[in-house]
């Protein structure tokens, strides 16, 4: 019998985080409290910059944000806000969406997975995802229930289990 796999890796769905910034603008021009003081978020590549006059309102924004990208499912783990810089009379702060499994955390991963996984499971790095491999599909549900209870730095999605 041939050995049963999944992939552990770490994806924002660019269209889910794009709506989450549509929704924070949007609540941004309504709210009272942001009313001409300049306050805008906005993509910029494939980074988010929020713009305003004040570090606070920068932060407001930011709450926002991720309140809205919480909703729509998206792990704040993936999002690496930075400090708001003083740029003139306005204060901007970058944000990058993070994709992919970085070696060190895919090393603290599969160091977890053979220290405290079943025995029969094996865990490689390509690139920026694992491969868990066994010939036992239990191990594997166990394996990743082992995963999700851990409280890891990086927001982890389990795919193409066969």
């Amino acid at each position: 019998m041939a050995d049963s796999s999944f992939d552990i890796v770490s994806r924002v769905d660019k269209q889910e985080a794009d709506n989450a910034l549509n929704q924070a603008a949007k609540e941004i021009q309504q709210r009272y409290d942001f009313k001409g003081t300049g306050a805008e978020i906005d993509w910029s590549g494939e980074t988010v910059v929020i713009k305003a006059n004040s570090e606070e309102r920068v932060r407001a924004i930011l709450d926002v944000f991720q309140s809205k990208l919480v909703k729509r499912g998206i792990s704040l783990k993936s999002l690496d806000a930075g400090e708001p810089v003083a740029s003139g009379k306005e204060y901007k702060l970058t944000c990058k969406l993070k994709n992919g499994i970085s070696s060190e955390h895919a090393k603290e991963v599969a160091k977890i997975i053979r220290e405290e996984g079943p025995k029969t499971v094996k865990a490689q790095i390509q690139g920026e995802e694992l491969r868990v491999t066994s010939k036992s599909r239990d191990d594997l549900q166990d394996t990743i229930a082992l995963l999700k209870g851990k409280d890891l730095p990086v927001d982890l999605q389990f795919e193409n289990y066969r």
